[in-house]
């Protein structure tokens, strides 16, 4: 295998080859196992759990502001390195070094990218979309490849054999070559193709049209949150709000044989989709939630509600699973774990007195971490996922509002980016 440097300048010298779309047939570019926070929920499964073992106690670090609002939640590469979206003047993905939090490149995309998540390989190439195109920058930040879509990709994982899926808020799927950008497969429309004989007018809407619904699932988004990829199956799962229906559907997509078909759909989601698909460790059950305050799980073989729970309250963003625990994420919530009985979900235990303000990341080694509202600020708390006791609680300076993530880096850093675009990087304490 290749090392970084002979990546980097292979890349280098062959860059305009790579802009034009042509490239090698050798695939020697990793996805990576995992290490890092790799994608906005983790993994291909959106479970939001680190597979190491999480500190019980961290202490700041850093913290920097970006200079423009965070609508996604941070990815980390293998190393360490940082990638965030946001909308700036001059640039709107930037990369920064885990240690120092020194800026290590930031690039110019499309107004519209601050709502696209990205996704890191394992020699830490980053992949993004923004207005009208997917992208791919190694991890100096030089440009490697470009491929046009039609919208904004709001969902963006890798299949099973290392190709980037990508499905932006107008519902185009596409499969592409991550050396080169290039399509595996035609583009399929998930709402269908338009018939331009029958509406000769027609014409291709804004890129960013209907993206403001996206945040809360609204019916003008027909694709509001990121994909659930089952590497074994080739099955990947996502939330559809066709025009005219009168609630959401979850939708279980195949990529196999060189083509993407649709095993099942299930119109479930009152009120529209309000978190990611989640898949459970075996593959067998899909969790998510919809805008009636429910938490839902679903039989991936034919799309049937195993059950559906009522939480009180609007889940958002994602669903975190370890363990064998559900915990839930919602701004209008408070930090709560489930258990699915397999007929039901179970409270283990909840914490009225955390009110949430970002999606709880676990760790496999029985730690959590999420930030919740304490008195006019924010903290992060560190958390037992067993009871749910708290085991360290940090103050976040002058943090107000809301925050994606947290993320947790390869070494068990902690990172949480407040919704108004500042960085707040914590250490494992020794």
């Amino acid at each position: 295998m290749r090392t970084r440097t002979r990546v980097v300048a292979s890349l280098a010298a062959a860059g305009v080859v790579a802009l034009a779309g042509c490239g090698t047939d050798v695939d020697d570019i990793t996805v990576g196992a995992g290490k890092g926070w790799p994608a906005v929920h983790h993994d291909g499964g959106n479970t939001g759990a680190a597979p190491l073992d999480g500190a019980k106690a961290v202490a700041l670090r850093w913290s920097r502001p970006v200079g423009g609002p965070i609508a996604q939640p941070l990815t980390i590469g293998p190393e360490g390195q940082m990638f965030v979206t946001t909308s700036t003047a001059n640039c709107a993905v930037f990369s920064y070094q885990m240690r120092t939090g020194r800026k290590r490149f930031c690039n110019q995309l499309g107004p519209s990218t601050i709502q696209a998540p990205t996704v890191v390989d394992g020699v830490s190439n980053v992949y993004v979309g923004d207005d009208g195109a997917v992208n791919s920058f190694n991890y100096l930040g030089q440009p490697r490849w470009r491929t046009p879509v039609a919208g904004v990709p709001v969902a963006i994982q890798f299949t099973g054999d290392g190709k980037v899926l990508t499905v932006t808020q107008s519902g185009q799927v596409d499969v592409l070559s991550r050396q080169t950008g290039g399509r595996e497969l035609p583009t399929l429309q998930l709402l269908g193709e338009p018939d331009f004989l029958q509406f000769p007018g027609l014409t291709r809407p804004a890129s960013g049209d209907g993206l403001d619904d996206c945040e809360t699932g609204g019916p003008r988004c027909a694709v509001a949150n990121t994909t659930a990829v089952d590497p074994a199956t080739g099955r990947f799962y996502v939330t559809v709000w066709e025009p005219g229906k009168a609630a959401a559907a979850l939708r279980a997509m195949r990529y196999a044989d060189g083509k993407v078909t649709q095993d099942w759909s299930a119109e479930m989601l009152t009120g529209g989709s309000a978190t990611s698909p989640t898949l459970s460790a075996d593959g067998d059950t899909v969790y998510l939630g919809d805008n009636s305050g429910r938490l839902i799980a679903v039989d991936t073989e034919d799309g049937s509600t195993r059950w559906t729970h009522t939480l009180g309250w609007t889940p958002r963003g994602g669903i975190a699973l370890a363990d064998g625990l559900i915990v839930p994420a919602g701004d209008d919530g408070h930090l709560t774990a489930l258990r699915d009985t397999g007929e039901a979900a179970e409270l283990v235990w909840e914490r009225k007195d955390l009110a949430l303000r970002g999606t709880p990341a676990l760790t496999t080694g029985g730690v959590g971490y999420t930030v919740a509202a304490i008195g006019a600020g924010l903290n992060l708390i560190t958390f037992d996922t067993t009871t749910g006791e708290t085991l360290d609680s940090d103050h976040l300076p002058d943090a107000t509002g809301t925050v994606n993530g947290p993320s947790i880096g390869p070494e068990g850093e902690v990172v949480v980016a407040t919704r108004l675009g500042e960085i707040f990087a914590f250490a494992p304490e020794v």
